[in-house]
């Protein structure tokens, strides 16, 4: 594959298409420009595509290759973790508190991060697809206290996860390892974690070829999604499930 110069970069317009993320290049910026609103932002979803600039740049639209994704089934629990989850020390809780998970996942320092691509126009337009019922988040509690937590979208059987932050060790693995569990339950068929990064590829995430990913995506979109509050999803902390 060339580099980003050698493709052609789209500018959007009104209209909410997209090109083609199959003729993108591996880094996966494909388009510039649009806007947020909660059916452009949708229609990027069902292509494989979404959004992620910083806040001097205009929006940038992506779909990179390969694409990292995590099937309940591979996810890896390590002896110290099996210990935490039947310690019972955190809660965790869906669709509960998800202003303060979007604004603590914008907010938390990451290390070698300046800055944060979740800006208040990202917050905003997730705050609006979650009161649509299309974008959820999972909180871990110890005590009562939010202490970590992720966000992401559902569409079809797939959950696209978004962010995560953890001011507790373990945290935000809690809050993946009950999402990854639940959603198994619920027949979605995969995570999509956007980039592989060592962190996701430890908790059992597969790195899968952009074309097979858009392929799988196609096959889940067809299935019904469940839009609408969750904060009826259970976790049970003392056997893991």
């Amino acid at each position: 594959m060339g580099s980003v110069d050698d493709y052609i970069i789209t500018e959007l317009g009104a209209d909410y298409i997209f090109p083609n993320p199959r003729h993108a290049s591996d880094e996966g910026l494909l388009a510039f420009g649009g806007d947020l609103s909660t059916t452009r932002i949708l229609k990027a979803y069902r292509k494989g595509i979404f959004p992620w600039y910083n806040a001097d740049d205009p929006i940038l639209w992506w779909s990179p290759n390969p694409r990292a994704l995590l099937f309940a089934r591979n996810f890896k629990v390590s002896k110290s973790f099996a210990k935490t989850i039947k310690s019972g020390l955190f809660e965790v809780k869906f669709d509960h508190d998800f202003s303060s998970v979007i604004k603590a996942c914008a907010t938390t320092p990451r290390e070698g991060q300046h800055g944060t691509w979740i800006l208040p126009e990202i917050q905003e337009a997730y705050k609006e697809l979650h009161e649509m019922g299309y974008a959820h988040s999972v909180e871990s509690y110890i005590d009562g206290k939010l202490v970590g937590g992720l966000y992401g979208i559902s569409m079809g059987k797939a959950f696209f996860g978004e962010s995560m932050f953890s001011w507790h060790s373990d945290a935000s693995k809690i809050a993946l390892r009950a999402l990854s569990e639940v959603l198994e339950k619920n027949g979605y068929d995969f995570v999509d974690c956007q980039l592989p990064t060592d962190h996701l590829m430890s908790l059992g995430a597969t790195e899968v070829n952009r074309d097979d990913f858009l392929d799988l995506l196609k096959v889940t979109l067809q299935k019904p999604s469940i839009i609408g509050s969750w904060q009826h999803f259970k976790w049970r902390f003392d056997d893991g499930k």
